[in-house]
């Protein structure tokens, strides 16, 4: 039997730059929508992480919510 979280470091987003490159943006613009708390993120001290599979559900949130809207 293997753990739940076997595969976590897996799914871990370390820095800005890591989460830039998933969303496919600029790093400020993460830098300015995590400071705003726009983007599901957490902290371990001073750096910025993000789970993969906490932003794609974050973006088909998103994506729900503007067909409905529409």
């Amino acid at each position: 039997m293997t753990p739940a979280n076997d595969n976590i470091a897996a799914d871990i987003l370390k820095g800005a730059d890591e989460i830039a490159e998933f969303l496919g943006e600029d790093v400020r613009a993460i830098f300015y929508a995590i400071g705003k708390g726009r983007i599901p993120h957490f902290r371990v001290g001073q750096n910025i992480r993000a789970r993969k599979s906490t932003l794609t559900a974050w973006i088909a949130g998103q994506e729900s919510g503007a067909r409905a809207s529409a």
